[in-house]
């Protein structure tokens, strides 16, 4: 079906950036179609939370912790969502994951609105 491969993350110092991939990757056969998509992240014991989405018509959400700092964008030429980040600081230190194909009318930072998810890649910021 639909494989979320994530990569880009690593390890930066305070103010620092970081770009991560998400390729999405589609089984032969399956009938491709756009998907709202979205980052996630968890840092240890915390709950995994939303950090920016963009839906099928390119319009995009970001949660208030990383507006102006991350933004998300997607090249459709070839299937890879993005997560731009810059001015990272310690507490954006987490593992982050990509999403894709959230329900209809389901608000974006839904953990369990989404029906495909990657693996994860690691950011850690050091002060």
């Amino acid at each position: 079906q639909v494989q979320l491969v994530e990569s880009g993350g690593g390890s930066v110092q305070a103010g620092g950036s970081l770009r991560l991939s998400c390729a999405v990757r589609i089984t032969p056969g399956y009938t491709y179609r756009r998907f709202a998509m979205a980052w996630f992240r968890q840092a240890p014991e915390n709950e995994r939370e939303g950090v920016a989405a963009i839906d099928e018509d390119g319009n995009t959400n970001y949660a208030d912790s990383i507006k102006g700092r991350f933004t998300i964008s997607q090249d459709n030429s070839n299937n890879t969502l993005y997560l731009q980040m810059n001015s990272l600081k310690p507490e954006d230190t987490a593992m982050y994951y990509c999403a894709a194909d959230l329900g209809p009318g389901t608000l974006w930072t839904v953990v369990i609105g989404y029906n495909y998810w990657g693996q994860g890649t690691k950011v850690t910021v050091s002060s």
